[in-house]
């Protein structure tokens, strides 16, 4: 869900940014846009990272039996 923020956040940056000629006395919507665009490029990019560093975990179960999880659930260590 983060990506997609991310992914949001910059493609209404880049509608102020681009496409909106609209003035307001002491705001410039232009920049604006602009930093939304680097702030969500940023916020997606983190969110990315996030997701590809989560690592498998690995629990000792009763009697010493492993079971790892992660990708698509529980794994029974006879089955590894």
């Amino acid at each position: 869900m983060t990506i997609g923020v991310g992914i949001l956040i910059a493609a209404v940056g880049a509608v102020l940014r681009f496409a909106v000629e609209a003035s307001a006395d002491g705001v410039d919507i232009q920049m604006i846009g602009t930093i939304m665009i680097i702030a969500g490029l940023a916020i997606a990019v983190i969110a990315l990272i996030a997701t590809m560093s989560r690592r498998r975990t690995v629990a000792t179960g009763p009697a010493g039996t492993r079971t790892t999880t992660g990708g698509d659930g529980p794994v029974d260590s006879a089955q590894i």
